[in-house]
């Protein structure tokens, strides 16, 4: 019964965690690779089936696949999430225009930067492939 319980709390967090990386993807609060990463991990301890679901999704699979390999994200997509996270954040600033959010929206900016620039980069097969042709 306890793991039963276990179970069903960990997937509705994992299903908060969605939510919550959904909503940051319009909102630079809330950083979306953090909560759908928190998302996996509960879904990895708790359903098989809603874990395979995100590890295959369209838009959240391979950058999934890629972390829990060890292999990290590729530069380009931790460079653009750098970007337009602290491009949304400056038009928070200057919207809401108050000291404590701004100082909320630095804080949290510089952290998630910190955060996603200390993850092992990765070139695309692709790409590497596409560098040896032309040499």
């Amino acid at each position: 019964m306890k793991q039963q319980s276990i179970r069903i709390l960990l997937i509705i967090a994992g299903w908060f965690f969605i939510v919550l990386g959904v909503i940051g993807i319009f909102l630079p609060l809330l950083p979306t690779t953090v909560f759908i990463l928190l998302a996996a991990a509960c879904f990895a301890r708790s359903s098989d089936h809603f874990h395979d679901w995100l590890i295959s999704h369209p838009q959240f699979g391979e950058i999934l696949k890629s972390y829990q390999s060890g292999r990290g994200i590729e530069r380009r997509v931790r460079n653009r999430a750098i970007a337009v996270m602290w491009f949304f954040m400056s038009i928070s600033m200057l919207i809401i225009y108050q000291v404590w959010s701004t100082v909320l929206l630095i804080t949290t900016g510089l952290l998630v930067t910190l955060y996603l620039i200390r993850l092992p980069v990765y070139q695309p097969i692709e790409k590497l492939n596409a560098e040896k042709e032309k040499n």
